[in-house]
This record gives C-alpha cells, sequence and structure tokens, in this order.
C-alpha cells in the first residue's frame, strides 16, 4: 500500500501464519483440513465461516495446540509450534459454552489464569477491576456466576480469555447460545473492543452476519479448503464461487454464456459487467440487481411470494421460462403475490462467479 508523497505504508506483522496444514480423521478420504494457508495480522480480527463440517472448529483447534496438525506447519510470531502444548502458546480461547467455574465468583473466573501464572493478588484485582469495566460489568467482581444472565456470562468469559493478555485471542462460536437482538449488540461492542485494546482475533462462526461485523477479514471454508478471503463489503458483493454465493443465501445463480456486453442465460439477455470475457459461466445476479419494470418492458414473471424482511421486502418472481428470481424490493414498492411484473437486470449486481468451486 503506497501512501502520499511516495511513502509505503507499513504493514502490520503476521503474528499468525499456517503452511499447507492437514488434518485427519480416521480413514475417511477426505481430510477436515485439506493444506490450508492463513496468514493473520498483528490486530487484526478475522472470522472464519462455513457450514459444519467445513473445517472450521478444527482450524482453530490446530492453532490453540488441541489437535496435531497430520502435515504443515503452524507459526506464531515466526516460531513453529509443533509440539508446543496448548497452555504455552500464550493464546486465549472463549467457547460456546463459556465454560465458567460455577463455584467461582465473577472475579475468581476472571482473575483465573492470572491466579495460574502466578500474579500477586493486587495486580489480579487491578486487572479483573479493569477488564470488567472493558466488557461492561462494573463492580460484579462479587457476583456468583448462577446469578449472571446469558450475555453476562458471555462477557465474563471475554474478561476471562482476555486476562492473561494473550497475544492471539480465539472464539468458537462465541455467541452461538444467544438472542439474536442479544447477539448483534454484543458483535458490535466486541469489534470497538478488540480495536480499542490492539487484540488479534481469530474467530469461527457459522453466523454470516455475526461474522460481517465482527471481521476485518472474512475467511469462507468448504470441504476443509479456504473457499474465498476478503473484506466482509468483498465477500458479499463479489462471492467467488457458486458455494459461496449460496452460502451467503443468494440463489439467482445460472449457467450463462457471455458474448460481449450481455450473456445469454434462462432468463434471456443479462448484462455483464465490463471486461467480463467471453464464453461459458455460472452467473449470479444479486437481488438489489433485480428491477421490476411494467410487464411489456422486461421479463414477463409472476409474484409467487414475498416475505417482509424489516428494511425490505423479498420477492420471489416466477417467468413464464427459466428459474425463479429473487428480488429486494422497498415495502412501498412490493407488489402483492400472485401480480404480473417485468424483471429487468443490472450490470453492477452481476457477478461472474468461478468455473469450479475449488
Amino acid at each position: 500500500m503506497t501512501a502520499r508523497h511516495g511513502t509505503t505504508t507499513p504493514r502490520p506483522p503476521q503474528l499468525l501464519r499456517l503452511g499447507g496444514v492437514t488434518v485427519r480423521f480416521g480413514n475417511s478420504g477426505r481430510p477436515a483440513l485439506d493444506a490450508v494457508d492463513l496468514d493473520v495480522a498483528a490486530h487484526e480480527i478475522v472470522c472464519v465461516l462455513g457450514p459444519s463440517g467445513s473445517g472450521k472448529s478444527t482450524l482453530l483447534r490446530v492453532v490453540a495446540g488441541l489437535q496435531q496438525a497430520d502435515a504443515g506447519e503452524v507459526l506464531l510470531e515466526g516460531r513453529e509450534q509443533a509440539g508446543v502444548p496448548a497452555h504455552r502458546r500464550g493464546v486465549g480461547l472463549m467457547f460456546q459454552d463459556h465454560q465458567l467455574f460455577p463455584q467461582r465468583d465473577v472475579a475468581g473466573n476472571v482473575g483465573f489464569g492470572l491466579r495460574m501464572r502466578g500474579s500477586s493478588r493486587a495486580d489480579r484485582e487491578r486487572t479483573v477491576a479493569g477488564l470488567l469495566d472493558l466488557v461492561g460489568l462494573p463492580g460484579a467482581q462479587r457476583r456468583a456466576v448462577a446469578s449472571l444472565s446469558g450475555g453476562e456470562q458471555q462477557r465474563v468469559a471475554l474478561a476471562r480469555a482476555l486476562a492473561p493478555s494473550p497475544r492471539l485471542l480465539m472464539l468458537d462460536e462465541p455467541l452461538g447460545q444467544l438472542d439474536r437482538g442479544l447477539r448483534e449488540r454484543l458483535v458490535v461492542e466486541l469489534r470497538r473492543l478488540f480495536h480499542e485494546l490492539g487484540t488479534t482475533v481469530l474467530a469461527v462462526t457459522h453466523d454470516q452476519g455475526e461474522a460481517f461485523a465482527l471481521a476485518d477479514r472474512v475467511v469462507v471454508m468448504q470441504d476443509g479448503r479456504i473457499a474465498q478471503t476478503g473484506t466482509p463489503l468483498d465477500v458479499w458483493q463479489r462471492p467467488a464461487t457458486e458455494f459461496v454465493a449460496r452460502f451467503l443465501g443468494f440463489d439467482n445463480v445460472v449457467e450463462a454464456t457471455v458474448q460481449g456486453e450481455a450473456a445469454a442465460t434462462p432468463w434471456g439477455k443479462v448484462p455483464v459487467p465490463d471486461g467480463t470475457p467471453d464464453g461459458p459461466c455460472r452467473l449470479l445476479v444479486r437481488p438489489a440487481g433485480v428491477r421490476l419494470t411494467p410487464t411489456a418492458e422486461g421479463l414477463p414473471a409472476t409474484v409467487a411470494a414475498r416475505t417482509f424482511r424489516g428494511t425490505h421486502v423479498a420477492l420471489l418472481l416466477q417467468p413464464a421460462g427459466g428459474p425463479q428470481v429473487e428480488a429486494a424490493c422497498a415495502l412501498r414498492d412490493a407488489p402483492e403475490t400472485g401480480e404480473r411484473v417485468g424483471i429487468a437486470f443490472a450490470a453492477p449486481d452481476v457477478v461472474v462467479l468461478d468455473a469450479a468451486d475449488g
């Protein structure tokens, strides 16, 4: 990255590097992790996203030292971690079920790692008080774990993971047991807190909304491999493959043949972005790029279903020929089920997908 006046903006050093990491369980033909390469920079928040069985939790366990890799290397600050036990890696772990000690109060939970490290009582008390302030639980030191709500337990677990000042904090479905409203509030607080502390974070989740709100960079996994990596905006706007597109909830994917400025599809001619090479491909039209027109001015279709999504209405449109099309429409403009409409497509929301999914 080059700044003005010809100077070069220094890149943060790599804190974590995975090189060709492979994990196999039993005699299964497909590895849980298949030659995975991944770098995480200091102070970066990286969220690994994928469906169940994609390998994301196995990746986390390998970095933590809870799972041995069959091949490849794990480097923390440039040092190979093979043979280094989990408790000596200097990483923090926070799991979905929090794993708090019910017999200890909040202070006893948060200060547990510091106590095991031999910190003085005064240092523990000072650190615990500061962390509880940071996570929004000031003065909660003497509260019993059983008296805490789910969100409060999540905050205590986070404070406990942060207390030893880990060089890398790893989160495994950290908000999975909370209701959606609380998750949405806490994920904003977590991102603010991690940036405030300069914490390097590697998190895994199946919840794309959680990942996109928290992360500086998103890594989408498929069958033990990385299908795509990029900023949340990049991945959302330009999914690389049909797998990524469908995992993100985009279903307007069809076979197409590009020729010039348009592609021939089951929906007729669809405009494509400038510079798209000619030839066969798979095409995604994001719902925001499906425009409603008078019937005579577009592809004729019938409104098969409509679903209220809060900020907009999702329409399922059935053309006379070809697969159904999902469109996003403002509430005030949304037609009723059974109405006839026309469909037009906007090139900025058309994405040419990679031919293969890895």
